[in-house]
């Protein structure tokens, strides 16, 4: 089937890159009575080394272990709940509908991914979490409506799993299998060169470099006016493993905007160019 318009994917992280902070680090930790943040990520790390453990699957279970001794719910409503106050870094509210309409405008059709290690309850809590058509990030497991278990658990390897998902239209993470199935290039549903990857943190790293060296492009996002991420984010441009390094300003005219403005009017023209040539050939070979 010919397509008549190109898709193109735009894939985030969410803590750092469309939030300034850990999602835990909100109406989590101050219902569990946790004032100092980094209290809560040192436990953490000790977790993680006392066990040499997945620093993922240990802050699931610390989450869990800290809401049962505070006897706090840990059903998944509370869990989304927890996600409706988390901020968003300036203009993260209207950059969606802005960029969706310079895709209609463009005839380009845009889809949203969330890619995260984060949590997807509380980010199916926010007020984002509407534009994004699938949102690829940790979870637990429920058992009478009551978490006891991580059921997904998102590093980055994981993450670079995900992209291969959108690579070729699949949405379930159950289906894992058909990732390994064979599939033409031409049958996949989102080309490579066709997603634009945001991403802040080190997890983020095998994504960005991946999409990059397929055509597509990275985009290394770090908060503003902090020297220390925007040299870590501009040090992925010298090592050639992302395309564009921002501070997280997601508002109009913005770099990031101008940016994504630009990668989606050049892949309509590549698009349109393909096509041009490929109309081209088909009539010289029907007059030979």
């Amino acid at each position: 089937m010919k397509l008549t318009k190109p898709t193109i994917a735009l894939i985030y992280d969410f803590d750092g890159t469309l939030s300034p902070g850990n999602m835990q680090e909100y109406d989590f930790l101050n219902k569990i009575g946790v004032k100092d943040k980094t209290k809560f990520w040192t436990e953490n790390a000790e977790m993680v080394k006392r066990h040499n453990a997945s620093n993922i699957l240990c802050y699931m279970k610390l989450m869990i272990d800290k809401a049962k001794a505070n006897k706090l719910s840990i059903k998944r409503e509370q869990f989304v709940e927890f996600g409706r106050n988390i901020p968003l870094y300036d203009g993260v509210e209207e950059w969606f509908n802005l960029i969706n309409e310079i895709g209609i405008k463009n005839n380009v059709i845009i889809e949203h991914y969330i890619n995260s290690s984060g949590l997807t309850e509380m980010i199916e809590g926010t007020l984002i979490a509407k534009y994004f058509k699938e949102i690829y990030a940790c979870s637990f497991l429920y058992e009478d409506g009551i978490a006891v278990w991580p059921a997904v658990a998102v590093d980055f390897t994981t993450k670079t799993q995900f992209l291969f998902m959108i690579n070729k239209g699949i949405s379930k993470i159950s289906d894992n299998a058909k990732i390994n199935e064979f599939t033409k290039e031409e049958d996949r549903t989102i080309p490579f060169k066709h997603m634009v990857y945001f991403g802040d943190g080190e997890t983020d790293v095998p994504c960005m470099k991946l999409i990059k060296q397929q055509g597509g492009n990275s985009i290394a996002v770090y908060k503003p006016r902090n020297s220390k991420k925007k040299e870590c984010a501009e040090k992925l441009i010298s090592e050639k493993r992302v395309n564009f390094a921002c501070a997280a300003n997601y508002k109009k005219n913005s770099d990031i905007f101008k940016i994504v403005e630009s990668i989606i009017k050049k892949v309509k023209s590549e698009f349109d160019f393909k096509n041009l040539e490929n109309n081209n050939q088909k009539k010289i070979q029907k007059k030979q």
